[in-house]
């Protein structure tokens, strides 16, 4: 077990408590939003809240974390408020992170002296640019500053984790992108018949809570 005390030790049993709720959830992503359903995937990623103030980890993992599992449970939600209000949650959840890892990195100078740093942020940056232009025609005009916000959002907190030395938290920022730019091209630019959409919805989701995982133990343990 990554945490001393066994499986018995209340770290060691929240971590499990997590990947348990994250498996389980894996199993229901088709299934129609009720409540079991939401509670699930919201204790996946909660459970990493907890285990973080469990551990003594900072007050803004902490609560990137539960602003997460808030969005978690708005998205599991069917509406245009859920989502707008999951997507608001996000965004809160992204500038804790920005501000966390800013504060425990070593500055955005970093990019400059290593330039494999520098050739993600690019990647980075094209990424998200991709994704405005391939969402603006396709989203309502109430959607488009929400969702260009978010992404600017998300590149922000990509770009920061690049300045912290722990490659478990930039690994994580990354798949973190990946999964929100899948979740877009699933929800927005796909057919509702679509074939790919039953992968996408798994990949999406395994991709975010690894995301999670990654970056909460990578503070936990690095």
């Amino acid at each position: 077990m990554p945490f001393p005390g066994g499986i018995d030790a209340n770290a060691n049993a929240t971590l499990l408590f997590s990947l348990v709720a994250a498996v389980i959830y894996a199993f229901t992503i088709d299934m129609p939003p009720k409540l079991a359903r939401s509670a699930v995937k919201t204790l996946a990623v909660a459970m990493l809240a907890v285990l973080a103030s469990l551990q003594g980890g900072p007050g803004l993992l902490v609560a990137a974390l539960a602003f997460s599992a808030i969005g978690d449970a708005l998205l599991s939600r069917d509406g245009e408020k859920a989502f707008l209000g999951g997507l608001a949650s996000f965004l809160v959840a992204h500038g804790l992170y920005v501000a966390l890892f800013l504060r425990s990195g070593d500055g955005i100078g970093l990019l400059s002296v290593e330039p494999w740093r520098a050739a993600i942020a690019v990647a980075m940056a094209v990424f998200a640019l991709a994704m405005v232009f391939a969402l603006w025609r396709r989203i309502g005009p109430a959607l488009r500053l929400p969702v260009g916000v978010y992404i600017a959002a998300i590149l922000a907190m990509g770009i920061s984790a690049l300045t912290l030395s722990n490659i478990w938290v930039v690994v994580g920022a990354v798949l973190f992108m990946v999964s929100d730019g899948l979740l877009a091209l699933e929800k927005f630019l796909l057919t509702a018949i679509s074939p790919h959409r039953v992968w996408m919805r798994y990949a999406v989701w395994m991709l975010y809570y690894a995301a999670q995982l990654a970056i909460t133990m990578g503070f936990l343990l690095g």
